[in-house]
């Protein structure tokens, strides 16, 4: 049964589109009616994420997300649309409709349900011969009875059919089981438990939902950690492990650990804002996930090679979206845990407070590359580290930094700052031609930001756009003669929205970007949005969706060849105006 039409327009009109993106994104007035931020769907230095009170929609103009706010939900809670209806009903305390749930919803909710059991199961193996090799290595660790309740830890027993019986048990299938990545097929047919002799930790997100696993091994074997696959409920990129505690944390700042380890052993040792990626470095979707709750990241991974580079990484991730970020030098120890048992909590915590901003890191790291007592690497070394230095937003940070790096090298503080201006603006200027570049190329901009969008025929796109721009503001015209079925538009993308939008109005339904997030992709909502965007005159609007029409037709018949192309060209020219 779908969600009733007047539920969901009242709603959207309980929610207003910048109180809901306010708790994501910090926007601010700029010009006209709109308000702008930083989009939280891809990472950009300058503003390019509008948000249209009047209209009750947002667009960004650098990765082309648009909708409303539901839509708005739907991506950045990573969730269906039902479940983007129930989270914005509950914030605005409405009561659901009864039986409104759809069948990837119900799907979605028993997958969260197994997960809770299957997690429940692993905490019990605890108190259980089978899980006594996890309990060892938990007491080898240090970890306290109060962290093991807190993350909710537990074990996989070393066999191959535990988890399965006791989930089937329950009344789960073992399609199900597989579907959420907790067995796996067997070459002879059958199941077995994804997870053996592991020690394992639920993932948990923001909203308190088991939604996949991370398991240590107990023995030999690799690999060392193994997570949950992709599922319907879990995708590591978009995750951190902690998260659903760290974001309580009063600190004003979140670190970020490698491993799951690191992190129970910090918060035990009372830091609790430490989180941690999922067996990848963090991902940008990560990163927009940690500015949701703070601006400042206190890198915490290893102190070797592969967390040096990985430092390296995320510090360019987060600087682009105007997170404050600080390194650790962790000295005498490989990891955050053993940096606390060795030396303890108060050594830890001077640490944080004496941690380099990323700045001062990153120029360390380069000049432990260089011996300076040789000329010439003294000089690859300046290089390099004016290239840094010219990349530098603020003006005044360059030039200390300038005047810096020129005592330390002995050498006169106007030549470097000045040789840092040069290399800014060669960088200025390079970027401004690139953006020339791609305004100068017109058909370029006319195409949609998502490649799987692309047009193939852009003047019939174009025309296109505009029958979906007028029917969306004028629905009436829908009784226009001529109007060409969804298949015969020359973008696919288009016809979609075209067809969704055509057979809401004709069942005489609400046409408005909330209502089609239902029917839409994320990014053919975008679209929908960003040619929304584009000016049309409806005080003609008759005659513009018939001249629409008629330059759909005339793109057909060049694709085509069925027609004369001469006679045709000939007849576009008179209607130009001119004769070649």
């Amino acid at each position: 049964m779908a969600i009733p039409e007047k539920f969901i327009q009242d709603l959207v009109d309980r929610s207003d589109i910048v109180d809901v993106v306010s708790g994501y994104v910090r926007l601010s007035k700029r010009s006209g009616a709109n308000m702008f931020g930083l989009c939280p769907f891809h990472s950009e230095k300058t503003p390019s994420f509008s948000v249209s009170p009047d209209k009750q929609i947002y667009h960004c103009f650098g990765c082309g997300k648009g909708g409303g706010v539901i839509s708005f939900i739907m991506e950045i809670e990573n969730l269906s649309y039902p479940e983007a209806v129930a989270f914005l009903a509950k914030r605005a305390g409405m009561q659901m409709p009864e039986e409104t749930d759809s069948a990837e919803g119900r799907k979605r909710a028993r997958m969260l349900a197994l997960n809770k059991d299957a997690a429940r199961w692993f905490y019990a193996q605890l108190s259980q011969p089978a899980g006594a090799p996890a309990v060892a290595y938990i007491q080898k660790r240090g970890i306290s009875p109060a962290m093991v309740k807190n993350f909710g830890l537990g074990a996989a027993p070393d066999t191959w059919d535990g988890l399965r019986d006791a989930m089937r048990e329950k009344g789960y299938t073992e399609n199900e089981l597989f579907d959420a990545g907790l067995v796996k097929r067997g070459r002879q047919g059958g199941f077995y438990d994804a997870f053996r002799n592991r020690l394992m930790f639920p993932v948990i997100d923001v909203r308190g939902n088991v939604i996949g696993f991370s398991g240590r091994i107990l023995g030999d074997g690799e690999p060392k950690y193994l997570n949950s696959p992709e599922t319907l409920v879990f995708n590591k990129s978009r995750n951190l492990f902690a998260l659903n505690l760290a974001k309580k944390s009063k600190s004003g700042y979140i670190i970020l650990s490698e491993g799951n380890i690191d992190v129970v052993s910090l918060h035990q040792a009372g830091f609790d804002s430490a989180v941690a990626s999922l067996g990848t470095s963090l991902t940008p979707e990560q990163a927009r996930l940690i500015s949701r709750y703070t601006n400042e990241v206190i890198i915490a991974y290893d102190n070797d090679g592969a967390g040096l580079k990985a430092s390296q990484r995320a510090i360019g991730i987060m600087e682009k979206l105007d997170i404050k970020v600080r390194v650790l030098r962790l000295n005498g120890a490989k990891d955050p845990d053993e940096y606390i048992k060795t030396k303890g909590p108060e050594a830890f915590r001077k640490l944080l407070e004496g941690s380099e901003n990323q700045m001062d890191y990153r120029l360390r790291a380069i000049r432990e590359k260089y011996d300076l007592s040789v000329t010439e690497q003294k000089s690859d070394y300046l290089r390099e580290a004016v290239e840094l230095l010219a990349r530098l937003p603020d003006e005044v940070r360059r030039q200390v930094y300038a005047m810096d790096l020129a005592r330390e090298l002995g050498l006169p503080s106007d030549v470097i700052v000045a040789d840092v201006e040069r290399r800014r603006d060669r960088l200025v200027k390079s970027m401004f031609k690139q953006t020339q570049k791609q305004q100068t190329q017109p058909e370029k901009q006319l195409q949609p930001p998502t490649r799987e969008l692309r047009y193939d025929d852009p003047a019939s796109a174009a025309a296109e756009e505009g029958i979906i721009r007028l029917l969306y503001l004028e629905p009436s015209l829908i009784s226009t003669p001529g109007l060409p079925p969804p298949e015969e538009f020359s973008a696919p993308g288009l016809g979609r929205i075209y067809g969704a939008l055509r057979k809401r109005i004709e069942k005489g339904q609400s046409v408005s970007t909330d209502h089609l997030a239902g029917e839409l992709t994320g990014d053919e909502l975008g679209l929908l949005v960003a040619i929304l965007q584009k000016p049309e005159t409806l005080s003609r609007s008759r005659q513009s969706i018939a001249d629409y029409i008629t330059k759909i037709n005339e793109q057909k018949q060049l694709r085509s060849g069925g027609t004369d192309l001469m006679a045709l060209r000939d007849q576009l020219k008179k209607k130009k105006g001119y004769e070649g």
